[in-house]
């Protein structure tokens, strides 16, 4: 669903793909996202998703947040956004959209032209059978 790129930090150059919410991010090992850089408390923000609002982020009480630089509590977040917490930087972004196997049709169509190609076999053959 969403993708967090790890900026600068310790797991600089790391990437986590987000699929359930809510999405917790910490130094504490039962978040989900675990950052043990400086700055960071044990549970710094979450990640939640609305349907009708979008992806929000909600830091921890007094846990200092910036979202492209600018100080936040809770914010609404947008591909690109630059989330900073502690010394540790990341970059929220969607993720590539998996496309469903489409086999099953595939082979209905092919099935189906199959279908007409005999039929008009078939029609030839009964055509040139009259005469």
């Amino acid at each position: 669903m969403i993708e967090l790129h790890i900026l600068a930090g310790k797991k600089a150059g790391g990437q986590t793909v987000v699929r359930r919410f809510p999405f917790r991010i910490g130094r504490a090992s039962g978040n989900d996202l675990q950052l043990n850089d400086d700055g960071t408390w044990d549970q710094h923000l979450t990640l939640e998703f609305h349907r009708r609002e979008g992806f929000k982020l909600a830091a921890a009480q007094n846990a200092l947040v910036m979202v492209n630089h600018q100080p936040v509590q809770a914010a609404l977040l947008h591909n690109g956004d630059i989330i900073t917490l502690g010394s540790a930087k990341l970059q929220f972004w969607l993720a590539a959209a998996r496309q469903r196997g489409l086999w099953l049709r595939e082979r209905f169509v092919w099935a189906f032209l199959v279908i007409v190609l005999l039929c008009q076999f078939a029609l030839i053959y009964w055509l040139l059978g009259l005469n």
